[in-house]
C-alpha cells in the first residue's frame, strides 16, 4: 500500500477494512474517548459515514482524519486489511 491515499481512496479501504479487516483501537484512543464519553461503536460509525480529510504525517505513519458534525477519529492503516484509531475525540462546540 503507498500511502499517502486521497480521502476517496481512504474511504473506500476504511469501509473494505470495516467489513472484511480488523480494526484496534490504541491505548491512546481508548483513553481519550473515555473523557469524552465516546464508545468503540461511536467510532466505527464514524468510520462508516463521515468524511476523510487529507491525510497529515505524524509520529512515523500517515494518519487520517474522520470526522462527524461533533465527532474525530484518527486512524493509521496498518496494512490493507488492519487499521488502528490512534485518538479520537468530541468537539467541544
Amino acid at each position: 500500500m503507498k500511502e499517502p491515499l486521497s480521502p476517496p481512496q481512504a474511504k473506500r479501504l476504511i469501509q473494505d477494512i470495516l467489513a472484511n479487516g480488523e480494526v484496534v483501537f490504541s491505548r491512546h484512543a481508548l483513553s481519550e474517548m473515555a473523557k469524552d464519553d465516546l464508545t468503540t461503536v461511536d467510532c466505527v460509525n464514524i468510520l462508516r459515514g463521515g468524511v476523510v480529510e487529507p491525510a497529515e504525517f505524524e509520529n512515523g505513519s500517515w494518519r487520517y482524519r474522520v470526522r462527524s458534525q461533533r465527532i474525530w477519529v484518527v486512524v493509521a492503516f496498518r496494512s490493507e486489511k488492519r487499521l488502528a484509531i490512534v485518538t479520537a475525540w468530541r468537539s467541544k462546540q
